[in-house]
């Protein structure tokens, strides 16, 4: 791999630091492990549900197991997990237009939304410019910018619910930091957030929460019904990400209520037929598979997290969150305050990727971004982000978003190749 001994020093270092933090994520991995294989049992799941189905899908046992096995995971009455979903926007496109309606209101609690989800919304360059956004389609949206700890400004939020009244139908929240620079939120942070504004409103809201990133990082999810008004009514994210676990090639999953997934199951389809339809096309298995997988998988990649924040703080980078820090998803910022320092940092990582580690990330335009983007992704699957990746916008001050490793013995030889490459700083 070509790396100094210098920072193959540094590194085992870093990692005898982190041993206390690394025993606390494998006991986080062995509960949720456990409570995965418990799902499996309840539900006998069997090498029959693999079998694929074509056309409609009508009674494809494999891809109704797969929907319940979801939900049940995550604590929640219903939820559908299906290959048809395109990647994560295209699961929280499904949510948003299956509860909005014209007039109603989206109130995003946690800031703007990742970049890929304006258009969605049709703010920002995109507008109403007759796309199909929400906004085309009367949907309003406002937002509330978060504190400068990262928080939700609770005041601000109940605020905003009195001014709009009943118009509000969908308090957002995104856990996860997306290209902000802020904190992720914890389950708790997001059950408290979900009851406040429950309370606030005084009238039936739908709390939505893009989920990316965070899924198996704590013992417990948010749309759980154990936390009662806390629980969130619909809990979105892809399966090329945490709950994929390294297996799934593609798709996206929805959880909650069961109104909140009734209707969002229209969208996916159609009004009548919802998730009654659907061909697997043979991909049961490896969505199973994938679950299974997923606990000690997103594992993994918050080793590689706590190993890049340690291994680069002590060369000067500001990292986010800190080596020692708990962490409530697998994404880790560095800020390398240059441009040449982003690029330089992508290098490295996509340098000792499985799959074309010979390739040159360059910075370039991105279908959903406002800024180009430099991108390191050598994976198995096109844009896996539990694969280990790295990618930032091109605007100052320069931060690269890392997350994700399937294996840890993998991924810190990428950290450290970026750590050759970036070098002290200066």
């Amino acid at each position: 791999m070509q790396i100094s001994q210098e920072t193959r020093k540094a590194a085992q270092a870093a990692e005898e630091a982190l041993a206390p933090v690394f025993a606390r994520i494998d006991e986080v991995s062995r509960v949720c492990s456990e409570r995965v294989l418990d799902v499996f049992k309840d539900n006998r799941v069997s090498e029959s549900m693999f079998a694929p189905s074509t056309g409609y899908g009508y009674g494809d046992r494999g891809r109704d197991a797969v929907d319940k096995v979801c939900a049940q995971i995550f604590g929640a009455p219903a939820g559908f997990m299906r290959p048809s979903i395109l990647c994560g926007t295209h699961a929280i496109t499904v949510g948003l237009f299956g509860l909005l309606r014209p007039g109603d209101v989206m109130l995003s609690v946690t800031g703007t939304p990742y970049d890929t989800l304006h258009s969605v919304i049709g703010i920002g360059k995109s507008g109403a410019d007759g796309s199909g956004s929400l906004k085309d389609f009367g949907v309003e949206y406002a937002e509330i910018p978060m504190t400068p700890d990262g928080s939700i400004d609770n005041d601000a939020m109940k605020a905003a619910l009195r001014h709009y009244g009943d118009r509000v139908k969908v308090v957002y929240l995104q856990r996860s930091k997306g290209y902000a620079d802020r904190k992720t939120l914890s389950v708790g942070e997001i059950c408290a957030a979900t009851e406040l504004a429950r309370e606030a409103a005084g009238h039936d809201i739908f709390a939505v929460l893009d989920n990316c990133y965070g899924e198996f990082t704590e013992t417990e999810e948010p749309c759980s019904a154990r936390f009662g008004k806390g629980a969130v009514d619909l809990m979105i994210g892809s399966l090329i990400k945490n709950p994929g676990g390294g297996m799934a090639d593609i798709g996206g999953y929805l959880v909650g209520s069961e109104r909140a997934v009734e209707l969002a199951g229209y969208r996916l389809s159609s009004p009548g037929t919802g998730l009654e339809v659907g061909a697997s096309l043979g991909q049961n298995r490896n969505l199973l598979r994938g679950l299974f997988y997923a606990p000690h998988t997103t594992a993994q990649a918050l080793k590689t997290a706590h190993l890049a924040a340690c291994l680069f703080s002590r060369l000067g980078y500001k990292v986010s969150p800190d080596p020692f820090e708990e962490r409530h998803d697998i994404i880790q910022t560095v800020t390398l305050g240059t441009p040449e320092g982003l690029t330089e940092f992508c290098r490295g990582i996509q340098s000792a990727s499985p799959i074309d580690a010979f390739v040159t990330p360059e910075p370039s335009e991105m279908p959903g971004y406002a800024d180009d983007v430099v991108m390191a992704a050598g994976a198995f699957v096109g844009g896996a982000s539990i694969e280990l990746s790295a990618d930032g916008p091109m605007r100052a001050p320069y931060i690269a978003f890392m997350q994700g490793g399937l294996t840890y013995e993998s991924a810190r030889l990428a950290v450290m190749a970026a750590a050759d490459r970036c070098g002290r700083k200066k």
